[in-house]
């Protein structure tokens, strides 16, 4: 099976094969505040993932969620200038759940019940810097082709090299 791996310092999310090698490299956008594992930090946690569930499968391109649902909207610069600050989850998501008790997973440091997802994000969101609220962004395009590539509990790694 193939696994994820996310490079906090290079904002990159790398795609590889079963025996390693890299098949694709996506630039990404995680949290403003860095790396973090604690609840409410806003800081995207470190550390072995799976992708516990793969949410939007048959989305449009834009397509808005809140709380894992598609609202019906599809994400536009007018929608986006009416509701300023919005954290807009948009396409595809793959929500991730940590595998390491203590460190990412149970407790105050439970990635998947921090919601942190890997999401599309709008053409407006910087990609190569951090940018999020503790999710890994990526462009539209770029997460249909990585959601359509893996299955749900890919393994994914988040470095901070």
């Amino acid at each position: 099976m193939s696994m994820i791996e996310i490079s906090l310092p290079q904002q990159t999310l790398a795609l590889l094969s079963d025996s390693g090698d890299t098949e694709k490299v996506y630039p990404v956008s995680t949290a403003r505040n860095g790396p973090g594992e604690v609840r409410n930090s806003f800081c995207t946690p470190r550390g072995r993932h799976i992708v516990r569930a793969k949410i939007g499968a048959g989305q449009a391109d834009n397509a808005v969620f809140v709380r894992r649902r598609p609202t019906g909207e599809i994400w536009s610069r007018e929608l986006h200038e009416k509701f300023p600050g919005r954290d807009w989850i948009l396409t595809r998501i793959l929500w991730l759940s940590g595998c390491e008790p203590g460190f990412n997973r149970l407790g105050n440091v439970d990635t998947m019940r921090r919601y942190i997802y890997i999401h599309g994000s709008h053409e407006l969101a910087g990609m190569g810097v951090p940018g999020s609220i503790g999710c890994i962004r990526m462009r539209n395009a770029d997460i249909i082709e990585l959601f359509d590539a893996i299955p749900a509990g890919t393994r994914v790694d988040i470095l901070d090299r």
